[in-house]
């Protein structure tokens, strides 16, 4: 069933490391390549021809893409006792509602956050604030989002918390303040080594998001 694994990244890509922590939660062994976005390889452009993006899990010569569908593909795949998506079909349903809401919701806040726009910026940086609370009244007071286990929302939400460190030091966003069980949450699925082994520096991504913007202002 394993088979050859390849994953093909840029490191600080938060849908990347959903994919790397899915895979370390299942215990898959698999060769890591490292993506330069501005110089893509021949066998990302062949992967993945459509959308020409990261992350793409190559498994046994066959492509898959998109991040949260490649989440779904290693829980069907290497389908053991730790599953990422509940067996019920209502609460699966639910927690593909909460990844997509990750996706659609809190990542697109994000980026409207970061628009240079001062008036644009301000009204993405509520939005994204007020998608983090409505992930907390979702959360409650459970451990995680599916209740005791680690499962497919935390992965889908948990890479963002690599990128909280250049959004306070940047955009003024004190998520700390604003969110605490966000936080709370965060620093809990920290503690698996699962997450943290895979997790990246949040400096690191903070000097490589300060970078990639002083960049963009001066093109």
């Amino acid at each position: 069933m394993a088979g050859e694994v390849v994953l093909l990244n840029f490191w600080p890509s938060p849908f990347g490391l959903r994919v790397k922590i899915a895979l370390a939660e299942k215990g898959i062994k698999y060769e890591y390549k490292e993506e330069d976005l501005k110089n893509k390889s021949p066998l990302l452009l062949e992967m993945n021809p459509i959308n020409k993006q990261i992350p793409v899990l190559i498994h046994n010569g066959k492509p898959v893409c998109e991040s949260l569908i490649i989440v779904q593909y290693i829980d069907e795949v290497w389908n053991d006792e730790s599953r990422f998506l509940p067996s019920d079909p209502y609460q699966r349903a639910q927690a593909r509602f909460w990844a997509d809401f990750v996706d659609k919701k809190v990542y697109v806040a994000s980026k409207k956050a970061r628009r240079p726009k001062r008036e644009e910026q301000e009204e993405g940086k509520k939005e994204f604030l007020e998608t983090l609370k409505t992930m907390e009244g979702e959360l409650g007071d459970k451990p995680y989002f599916g209740g005791e286990t680690f499962g497919y929302v935390d992965i889908s939400l948990i890479p963002f918390y690599s990128w909280f460190h250049a959004y306070k030091v940047l955009d003024n966003i004190n998520i700390e303040v604003e969110c605490p069980k966000i936080i709370a949450w965060a620093k809990r699925c920290l503690q698996k080594e699962t997450v943290a082994k895979n997790f990246p520096d949040q400096k690191k991504v903070y000097e490589f998001v300060a970078q990639t913007r002083k960049k963009y202002v001066s093109a």
